[in-house]
């Protein structure tokens, strides 16, 4: 017998490391995305009594798994009739027997996370809605989590979602990897996913620590996949040249992820950390697929995003680093991705290439821009650049409204304390 504690932990893990696996093998089965979700969390739920009782299994992935596809068959076997009538997902269906269920689990279905993101991320929804239902379905993100992403109210999120399914399931949506000829239309959407499940991990928007560390190796996972699959396809030098680029954005800024927190659990500046710590190998690996990845022309924005972390990584040290060309990269960047948060992060090169009154002039271009207006990192960053001029009271309201922006606990002792080392 195992302790409540202990198995509602084991219990949370798996959530955070198996929920793809097993709602897509259980969607593999249903062809209903609601019909799966549920039976999904009703694993889940029956864990928390059946691992009390006889402990956690060895792979908590396949007992999830077989648990959600037998309640989804037993269902669909009762509800034969209305079975012939609902939106199918799949084609050619053919529901396993018990020795199949048995024996499914993550190891076995490596594909099934590539299909449901293909499926949430058909062209018949707008791609807002593709990214907002795959990370909900495919990650596991709560509605807020996917909301804070986007940076929008919750509401509007959970309706967004709520539609995008119902549009999936009216439309029939085959659940499958398209053809290589419907590639193209799907792969931006595809790739948005990815990019925007690790940067959810990478600096997590609420909650006790910085990172998120399932979310950031889930989106590694996927982004490898992807990887793997379209070099063999048409796509070589379009997709496959997103895909890497995707890849080595994650590399290289991932290869950081020792140095950001320190030993006493508070945020580390770039320009403070020790870069003896940073993951060579995968530097190596990322550097390697930006120069794949920058054979495009023009270049996409996942590989000029990267090629702004490789001068990042490969300078000795912060004040070796190449700010003139940081900033000529974010100008290419902004042209193709005219981003509020690009235009965001160009400001703040600015600010080392140039100075902090050129940095503060192009960041205080944004003040109007409607999708910052509850961003933190727009008070943060014109917080340091008032701090670098002096002007000491503009600085202190900077960061005292970056306080009341940031949610995560990390951000939170890192801007106080920078609030506190201004001087009187």
């Amino acid at each position: 017998m195992m302790s409540s504690a202990s198995v509602a932990a084991a219990v949370a893990e798996a959530h955070r490391r198996e929920w793809a696996f097993v709602l897509a093998a259980t969607v593999r089965l249903t062809g209903d995305i609601d019909l799966a979700e549920e039976c999904v969390q009703d694993a889940y739920a029956q864990a928390l009594g059946s691992w009390t009782a006889s402990g956690v299994p060895d792979r908590p992935g396949a007992w999830l798994t077989t648990v959600a596809r037998r309640g989804a068959l037993n269902l669909l076997k009762r509800a034969a009739t209305e079975r012939r009538t609902l939106p199918r997902l799949v084609e050619d269906r053919t529901d396993p027997g018990p020795e199949e269920i048995a024996r499914v689990g993550p190891d076995e279905i490596p594909d099934d996370r590539l299909r449901l993101i293909f499926t949430c991320c058909h062209p018949t929804l707008s791609q807002p809605a593709q990214v907002a239902l795959t990370l909900r379905l495919l990650c596991g993100l709560t509605t807020s989590e996917v909301a804070r992403a986007f940076l929008v109210a919750d509401a509007t999120m959970a309706a967004r979602i709520t539609r995008a399914k119902k549009k999936i399931n009216a439309a029939g949506i085959p659940y499958r990897v398209p053809p290589v000829a419907e590639l193209p239309e799907r792969i931006d959407a595809v790739l948005e996913v990815v990019y925007l499940l690790y940067t959810t991990g990478h600096t997590a928007p609420a909650g006790a620590d910085l990172v998120r560390r399932d979310l950031v190796e889930r989106a590694l996972d996927l982004a490898r996949m992807l990887h793997t699959l379209l070099p063999a396809t048409e796509l070589a030098t379009t997709g496959a040249a997103d895909v890497a680029g995707l890849l080595a954005l994650i590399l290289l800024t991932d290869a950081r992820a020792t140095t950001r927190v320190g030993p006493d659990g508070r945020a580390v500046l770039l320009a403070e950390a020790d870069r003896t710590q940073w993951d060579r190998t995968a530097i190596a690996e990322g550097v390697s697929l930006v120069r794949e990845a920058l054979r495009r022309r023009p270049p996409g924005r996942f590989a000029l995003m990267a090629a702004i972390a490789a001068v990042h990584d490969e300078a000795p040290s912060w004040a070796d680093t190449d700010w003139t060309e940081i900033v000529g990269l974010y100008d290419l960047l902004v042209t193709i991705w005219p981003s509020p948060v690009v235009a965001l992060n160009r400001a703040v090169a600015i600010g080392y290439a140039h100075g902090p009154a050129a940095g503060l002039t192009a960041l205080d271009a944004l003040a109007t821009e409607p999708q910052l207006a509850g961003y933190s990192y727009l008070a943060a960053s014109r917080a340091e650049l008032l701090h670098r001029l002096g002007r000491l009271t503009e600085a202190r309201l900077a960061y005292q409204e970056a306080l009341l922006l940031t949610e995560n606990t990390v951000e939170l002792d890192f801007l106080t304390t920078r609030l506190g080392q201004l001087p009187d």
